[in-house]
């Protein structure tokens, strides 16, 4: 059985909300004690926050970091667990609780295929519905071939399977998921570019460009407290991060093909901008992307990919999405104006790229 590194990253206040039972279900892992090792990230760390952390958590090894990035906060948990010998990396929410099996399942799905590289939890929702049932919050995360990233199955009712995994044609969801060492060896670790938010996706478009498959565990079980929050800050990091992705993974010829839907998507983008009071968060997207610097980092990430790129854009594009759904947003010129055009559009290209 392979040494399992489980990492969780606080930010601020958030341990003194979640910390209790998120840690009384991490202690009751069916999972061999002696082969877990817990990371806690303080990733805005303060003196209170870190002797809270000691003191409710006394066999996690703490790490303080100042600045609440959260790939880099998640690198430095891997970076720790690599120095102590873990060969599995798990990157799980603190607002969650977890079945005492979820940790077992989710080392049984990953070694359940050699192919596989991620494997992702079933992550249900925490409060139950009317009826007594844990609704899904995500199997897995769904690619839009614009950049966006949405769960699948939200809110619906879990239905009962036997099989023990189910390849995901997305990505794998940030709450709950475990990579393999020789995985993030090949395709390196969180880029911290990314700061927050699609960092997930990102990782995931990696591993697959290098020939892995995801896949959703379906006996690793755990619920999440989730909730929708809207923030001038998350805007610009899911705008700036989803340009990021299809700048750096597309080939150049794939990029030329969608401009037109993206250019599409980008005049209504601005209007829902500036309707919705979000215009200076677009504006401060596009300055980035007027950086020299932005665009080597871009160009680093794309030289770096190439060394181990196994799939073809055809064969990705074959499972992104064309429809844009966000499930907290009912926008009807989306439906029944955006997403049939972006979907005529896309069932085009697909024909068209060979690569």
């Amino acid at each position: 059985m392979k040494k399992v590194g489980i990492i969780l990253i606080n930010y601020k206040g958030y341990a003194e909300k979640f910390i209790i039972e998120c840690w009384s279900g991490l202690m009751q892992q069916t999972y061999p004690k002696e082969l877990t090792r817990i990371y806690i990230v303080d990733n805005a760390a303060t003196e209170q926050t870190l002797k809270y952390l000691d003191s409710n958590c006394p066999s996690a090894t703490v790490i303080p970091r100042p600045d609440g990035n959260y790939a880099a906060g998640n690198n430095a948990g891997i970076g720790q667990a690599r120095k102590d010998g873990c060969e599995y990396f798990v990157i799980v929410n603190m607002d969650v609780a977890f079945d005492n099996d979820w940790l077992s399942e989710l080392v049984k799905a990953l070694e359940f295929d050699t192919e596989i590289g991620i494997a992702q939890s079933k992550v249900l929702l925490y409060e139950k519905d009317k009826l007594g049932n844990n609704l899904i919050n995500s199997l897995g995360n769904s690619f839009h071939y614009l950049g966006f990233g949405f769960t699948d199955g939200y809110q619906q009712i879990v239905e009962s399977t036997e099989q023990k995994v189910t390849e995901i044609k997305g990505y794998a969801s940030g709450c709950s998921l475990i990579i393999k060492k020789a995985v993030l060896d090949k395709i390196g670790t969180y880029d911290e570019e990314y700061y927050m938010y699609h960092d997930d996706l990102e990782l995931s478009w990696r591993a697959k460009l290098a020939g892995y498959k995801i896949v959703l565990a379906n006996k690793s079980i755990i619920y999440h407290k989730y909730e929708f929050k809207r923030s001038v800050l998350m805007l610009y990091y899911l705008e700036r991060n989803r340009f990021l992705a299809i700048f750096t993974y597309y080939r150049i010829r794939t990029l030329l093909l969608i401009l037109p839907a993206l250019l599409f998507l980008e005049v209504g983008m601005w209007l829902y901008a500036g309707m919705r009071g979000w215009l200076k968060t677009k504006i401060r997207v596009a300055g980035y992307f007027l950086r020299p610097k932005s665009w080597n980092h871009i160009i680093q990430r794309r030289n770096a990919v190439n060394a181990y790129r196994k799939k073809t854009d055809k064969e990705m594009l074959a499972d992104f999405k064309a429809r844009v759904e966000f499930q907290e947003i009912d926008n009807p010129l989306l439906k029944y104006i955006g997403n049939p055009i972006l979907n005529s559009y896309f069932n085009l290209i697909k024909k068209l790229i060979k690569w």
